[in-house]
Formats: structure tokens, sequence, C-alpha cells
């Protein structure tokens, strides 16, 4: 499968707490950190929960 690189870019504060979460999920810590993953359906669902805070490109 692709790898895809997801960096987030906006904060989480003042976010629900399931956004949050997710953000935890993914491994994003903070404004400017990047994480790489496998594009997997579970993957690119939460990426969709969260499409408003990270930047999504291949890796």
């Amino acid at each position: 499968m692709a790898q895809i690189k997801v960096k987030q870019v906006k904060s989480s504060i003042k976010r629900i707490q399931v956004q949050k979460r997710t953000l935890e999920a993914l491994g994003l810590r903070g404004i400017g950190k990047e994480v790489i993953h496998e594009s997997t359906p579970s993957i690119l669902g939460m990426i969709a929960k969260v499409q408003h805070l990270v930047l999504v490109t291949e890796a």
C-alpha cells in the first residue's frame, strides 16, 4: 500500500474530544508534527474526521 505523510497544521485547542483523540491516535501531538502511515481505510477515515486540522501528502 502507498504511504502518506500527515502533518498537523492547526491546533487542537477548543476542538471536541473526539477530534483530539483522533489526532492522538494518528500520533500527532502538536502543530508542525509529521507522521507517516500506510494508506489503509481506517487511517483514511481518521484523517477525514480531522481534515480541517491536517495536511496530507504522499510520502
